[in-house]
C-alpha cells in the first residue's frame, strides 16, 4: 500500500517546494523506501512544452518523451528514479482529456463539472501507476489561495478523506520573513497561510518553515500553537550553501522523522546518507578549478539551462574541481570577432546548447569556430551540434552553409527529415504539425563508432539511449564531404539515417550531440560526457 504525501505552498512562490520534494524523496529512499515523486501544475497550457525558457524555465524531457516541469529534474538528480508522463499533469491536460471524453459522449448526457469531473480526474492522476512504491510524493504548484489551484485543493481535501487512515500526510511549505527594520522574524504570513489551506478543508501535518535567519524555539512553538501542529513537526529550512547539501540540512532538521511519525513509522532504518556526505565533500572541497564559457540564448535566466548548469557541476564533482560558468549571450558575438576572441580567450572548455530560431545562431557558429581553430575542448547539445556541422560545413567549401529553420538556403545541413526507422517501426512527423507532434522527442537508441572518442567516453559501448528534444537534423547527404575535411559522424540512429554525435580525431576534445545529455546526469553519477567535458577542461586549464 503506497502512502501518500501532499506538498503545497503558501506565503509566496519560489520558496523551494520541489527541491524539498526530492530532498524528502532522496531521505526516504536513504531509509531504503521506494518512492516516486509527482508534480500537479495549475495553469492551462497542456505542458511547458511550448512555452517561453522566460516564462517557465528549461523543458525537462523523460525517456518516454514527456515534456514536463523542470522540477522533475530536481526530483530525477536527487533520487535516480527516471520520470515519467504519469508524473506531470497540468489543469490544461486535465481540461483536455475531460472536453475529449464529453464530445465522445462519454458521460452520457451529464453536466461535466469541476465537483466531481476535473477532482476526479485529479484524483485518478495521483493513485495511479502505483507500482509497488512505499511512498509517492505529490508536488503542487502554485500557492495556496491561487484561483487556478482550488481544483486541486479539493482534490487533496477528497483524497485524505478517501484514503485509508495514516495513508496520507500534509507538508505546507510557508516562508517566515525577517523584517530588517524591527529585526524580527514575522509568523503571521504562515498563521494565514495555514488558515487559508484549513479554509479549504486541509490541515497541514508538518510545516516546512523557509527563513534568512534561524528560527528561535519560542517562534516555533507560537507556529506550531497557532496553526494546530507539534512544535517538532515545524521544521525550519534555512537558505543552504548548495542544493546538494538541503537533504543533509533537512534530515538535521528532523524532516524524514517527522514524515514518519505523522505516518506513525515507528520502526524505520536509520538513514544511509553516505553518498549525499561524498557528494557534499566533492562540492566544498574542489582541488581546482575551470572556467566554462556557455554561448546561449537565453542566458538571461539561468533556470533555462537548469538541468545544463547542474550536469556541469556534476562533471566537476567528478573530478573534484570548482565549475565556473559564464554564461555568454551568442548575439554578442555576431560580427565582432575582436569581443568574440576577448570573451572566450580565458575560457577553458566552451559549451554550445540547446535552443530554438535563427537569434544569435552566427554567434554560436563563431564560438565553434573559435573551438576549433584555437584547440579549446568543445561540447555541442542539439542546436550546438547542428552549428558544429553547419561550421565544418563551411570549412569544408559549402560557405552557403545553414539550417531551413532560418529560413530557405542553397546548402540545407539542417533540415526537417519527417520519415526515420525506430525500434517502434516507422517514425513519421508532419513539418506543418502541432509544436510537439513535429518533434523527436524522448529516449532513442544511437550506434556508437568503436574506434571513436566518444566511445571511450562511454566506457567502450557501442550503443546507447539518450533523450532527445528537437525537429531539425543534420542532413546525411552532407556526411561524406564533412567527414573527408575531419568531421567524424561517430554515432548514427539504428537505421543509419539520423547523425547523432560528430567529433573531430585531430581536436583534443571536440563532440557535438544531437541528444541532451544532461537529462541523464546526477550528483552521486555524473553523465560520462560531461565528466569527459570537464576533465578536458582540466587539462586545458593546466597548459594556461
Amino acid at each position: 500500500m503506497a502512502r501518500y504525501i501532499f506538498i503545497t505552498g503558501g506565503v509566496v512562490s519560489s520558496l523551494g517546494k520541489g527541491l524539498m520534494a526530492a530532498s524528502l524523496g532522496a531521505l526516504l529512499q536513504a531509509r531504503g523506501y521506494k518512492v516516486r515523486i509527482r508534480k500537479f501544475d495549475p495553469y492551462l497550457n497542456v505542458d511547458p512544452g511550448t512555452m517561453s525558457p522566460y516564462q517557465h524555465g528549461e523543458v525537462y524531457v523523460t525517456d518516454d518523451g514527456a515534456e514536463t516541469d523542470l522540477d522533475l529534474g530536481h526530483y530525477e538528480r536527487f533520487t535516480g528514479v527516471s520520470a515519467k508522463q504519469a508524473d506531470n499533469v497540468t489543469s490544461g491536460r486535465i481540461y483536455q482529456e475531460i472536453i475529449a471524453r464529453e464530445r465522445r459522449g462519454d458521460y452520457l448526457g451529464a453536466t461535466v463539472q469541476v465537483i466531481p469531473h476535473v477532482t476526479d480526474a485529479i484524483k485518478a492522476f495521483a493513485l495511479a501507476d502505483q507500482d509497488d512504491h512505499d511512498f509517492i510524493l505529490c508536488e503542487f504548484g502554485g500557492t495556496v489561495g491561487d484561483i487556478e489551484g482550488l481544483p486541486f485543493m479539493e482534490a487533496i481535501r477528497q483524497l485524505r478523506n478517501e484514503l485509508e487512515p495514516e495513508q496520507s500526510v500534509s507538508v505546507h511549505v510557508t516562508l517566515v520573513p525577517y523584517i530588517k527594520a524591527a529585526g524580527e522574524l514575522k509568523t503571521k504570513p504562515t498563521q494565514h497561510s495555514v488558515r487559508e489551506l484549513a479554509s479549504l478543508g486541509i490541515q497541514p501535518d508538518i510545516l516546512l518553515c523557509r527563513a534568512e535567519h534561524p528560527i528561535p524555539d519560542g517562534e516555533r512553538r507560537k507556529i506550531a500553537q497557532f496553526c494546530n501542529v507539534r512544535k517538532e513537526a515545524v521544521i525550519p529550512a534555512l537558505d543552504a550553501s548548495s542544493i546538494y547539501s538541503v537533504p543533509l540540512q533537512y534530515h538535521h532538521e528532523g524532516l524524514d522523522a517527522e514524515v514518519l511519525r505523522a505516518f506513525r513509522i515507528d520502526d524505520a532504518p536509520d538513514p544511509d546518507l553516505s553518498r549525499w556526505h561524498d557528494v557534499v565533500d566533492r562540492f566544498t572541497h574542489p582541488e581546482g578549478e575551470v572556467t566554462i564559457g556557455v554561448v546561449g540564448k537565453y542566458v538571461g535566466l539561468p533556470d533555462a539551462y537548469k538541468s545544463l548548469n547542474e550536469a556541469l557541476i556534476h562533471g566537476g564533482m567528478k573530478h573534484r574541481v570548482k565549475v565556473h560558468v559564464k554564461w555568454l549571450d551568442a548575439e554578442l558575438f555576431e560580427g565582432n570577432d575582436a569581443d568574440l576572441a576577448a570573451r572566450l580567450e580565458p575560457m577553458h572548455g566552451i559549451l554550445v546548447p540547446g535552443g530554438f530560431g535563427e537569434r544569435g545562431s552566427e554567434g554560436k557558429i563563431a564560438s565553434v569556430r573559435f573551438a576549433r581553430e584555437r584547440k579549446v575542448p568543445f561540447l555541442g547539445i542539439c542546436l550546438g551540434m547542428q552549428m558544429a556541422c553547419i561550421e565544418g560545413a563551411r570549412t569544408a567549401g559549402f560557405s552557403n552553409a545553414s539550417s531551413t529553420e532560418f529560413g530557405e538556403t542553397e546548402e540545407p545541413v539542417v533540415g526537417i527529415i519527417t520519415e526515420w526507422m525506430s525500434e517502434e517501426g516507422l517514425q513519421t512527423r508532419e513539418a506543418e504539425g502541432d509544436l510537439g507532434g513535429t518533434m523527436r522527442l524522448g529516449a532513442y537508441e544511437a550506434k556508437l563508432d568503436g574506434n571513436s572518442r566518444v566511445s571511450s567516453v562511454y566506457d567502450g559501448a557501442t550503443s546507447i539511449s539518450e533523450r532527445h528534444r528537437h525537429r531539425y537534423e543534420v542532413n546525411g547527404k552532407y556526411i561524406e564531404p564533412l567527414e573527408k575535411d575531419g568531421l567524424i559522424f561517430s554515432g548514427m540512429s539504428p537505421d543509419g539515417l539520423l547523425p547523432e554525435i560528430v567529433e573531430r580525431p585531430d581536436h583534443p576534445w571536440f563532440i557535438g550531440v544531437q541528444f541532451h545529455p544532461e537529462l541523464k546526469s546526477k550528483p552521486f553519477d555524473p553523465h560520462p560526457l560531461f565528466a569527459g567535458f570537464i576533465g578536458a577542461a582540466l587539462d586545458q586549464a593546466r597548459l594556461v
